[in-house]
């Protein structure tokens, strides 16, 4: 008697291979979602720090013509040949001025009046240039989070 052996297959089966297939489809198909949704969150805070940013450098551009004028104004009163005294009396001691930068945030400028002792000194010196916040940063952040998402 003769016993024949059965040969046994341990190879990988059609299905086996088509569930790997849908498998790794389904990987790549939620990696690029999430990469999708990703750059486009990443596109609105970039938007939203452009915003920001753009309208800090718009105060800042204001706050400078601002500055232009008040050295225009005090060169035109020292020029006038006043006294000290006039001269402070006039353009007083410290000027104070604000500009919005955006809803909830302002430039705030203060400036220390000079009396030139010399040809080539200062008419003012800032003493204050600051970011200054006036409403609720959370409603911000909470619209800027409403835009991500």
């Amino acid at each position: 008697m003769s016993i024949k052996r059965k040969k046994e297959t341990t190879g990988v089966n059609v299905g086996t291979s088509s569930l790997l297939l849908v498998f790794v489809v389904m990987c790549l198909v939620s990696f690029a979602t999430l990469a999708t949704v990703s750059a486009r969150a990443d596109k609105k805070l970039n938007d939203k720090v452009v915003e920001r940013t753009a309208g800090y450098y718009d105060a800042c551009n204001q706050a400078e013509d601002r500055l232009a004028d008040i050295d225009n104004t005090l060169k035109t009163l020292y020029e006038s040949g006043v006294n000290s005294d006039d001269y402070f009396a006039q353009a007083g001691q410290n000027i104070d001025f604000a500009i919005p930068v955006s809803d909830v945030q302002t430039l705030d400028v203060s400036v220390k009046v000079n009396y030139p002792a010399a040809a080539g000194d200062t008419f003012y010196t800032v003493t204050r240039w600051k970011l200054e916040t006036t409403g609720s940063l959370v409603e911000e952040e909470k619209q800027t989070l409403n835009l991500l998402f």
